[in-house]
């Protein structure tokens, strides 16, 4: 449930950090940052609500809990940056062109999975675990509530308030209702996954982790499952992927948007290869992709969290400013 609406949401939007970060790099704060800033205000204001309603726990997240690395959030999330302007889309967008058709994010989603699941427990390893461990930090200290002496009924009103700033600049650069409104429903698709997620682990007999809405994660436990196990287990992790994917694929082909697409002239495959190594490995480090570090983590006030996304949106930045994209091509392809 959570994988389809976030599929379908994210298609019919167009919801894409990369496609912010190119935008801003252009000058121009326009309709794609606006359905960012609605994206990621929905998903902080619905997720403290939450809490403050007693809905949702998230003490035992994996954001909040236990050692965080620092270091890696920071060179993670640079790479990562850096990786997603190259290869045209972060993690949660290749997926869901991949399912409108277009080959170019199907390879280098494949690519980025196996890289991923190489900085996880193969030959990149121990690399990942040596940055990692430069900077480690644990307990109240992940908590940005409490780093910064405020209170969650705060937070929940600064986002509610920079909710209503992002729809109304997305009314002024001229985004379609529809789009906005997906942009909420993406927003509310991560909160959901914190939701149900806590539910099913108060009613379990077996340790289910607390979490959200994530891609490099779940991917690479997705395709593992596929050419290893005769039977997929099922979990939300590997139920998610799916999901999404039929979600954005539905979404498209109701609206006459899918169409195969191919690498070509202008379009070169060593840099999307480029880019989904450098995203494979960055968010391994930085403990989540643009949309498991930024969105998703920053809900639920992760300090590591908003340093990843912080440096994903510099990695960005930087990469579009180098590669002199600026404003021209702003679509994630």
């Amino acid at each position: 449930m959570t994988g389809v609406l976030f599929g379908v949401a994210a298609q019919r939007s167009q919801f894409c950090l990369r496609a912010s970060t190119v935008e801003l790099a252009g000058g121009q704060v326009g309709p794609r940052m606006a359905i960012w800033l609605i994206v990621f205000a929905t998903a902080l204001a619905a997720t403290q609500g939450a809490i403050l309603l007693g809905w949702l726990d998230v003490a035992d997240a994996r954001q909040l809990s236990g050692a965080g690395s620092m270091s890696g959030a920071i060179l993670g999330g640079l790479m990562f940056g850096v990786g997603m302007v190259l290869a045209r889309g972060c993690a949660s967008r290749l997926l869901v062109l991949s399912a409108t058709g277009n080959l170019r994010a199907l390879v280098t989603g494949l690519l980025l999975t196996l890289v991923a699941q190489s900085a996880l427990s193969g030959v990149l390893a121990p690399a990942r675990e040596a940055i990692s461990g430069i900077w480690l930090i644990s307990g109240p200290s992940r908590d940005l509530i409490q780093v910064l002496g405020v209170s969650r009924q705060t937070v929940l009103l600064a986002a509610l308030v920079g909710l209503a700033a992002a729809l109304a600049l997305a009314r002024l650069r001229g985004v379609r209702p529809g789009a906005a409104v997906a942009g909420v429903g993406v927003g509310l698709a991560v909160t959901l996954g914190w939701y149900l997620t806590y539910a099913i682990s108060q009613a379990s007999f077996e340790i289910v982790p607390v979490s959200s809405v994530t891609f490099t994660g779940p991917a690479t436990d997705t395709l593992m499952a596929l050419v290893t196990q005769r039977s997929v287990p099922l979990s939300f992790g590997i139920g998610l992927v799916p999901g999404v994917f039929a979600g954005a694929g539905v979404a498209a082909l109701l609206a006459g948007e899918w169409k195969i697409q191919r690498f070509g002239a202008d379009t070169p495959m060593e840099r999307y290869i480029l880019g989904a190594i450098l995203m494979g490995f960055g968010a391994m480090l930085a403990g989540g992709c643009a949309v498991g570090a930024t969105v998703s983590g920053g809900a639920v006030m992760s300090l590591t969290a908003w340093v990843a996304g912080a440096s994903i949106w510099a990695g960005g930045l930087l990469a579009s400013l180098l590669v002199g994209r600026g404003a021209a091509r702003p679509a994630a392809a």
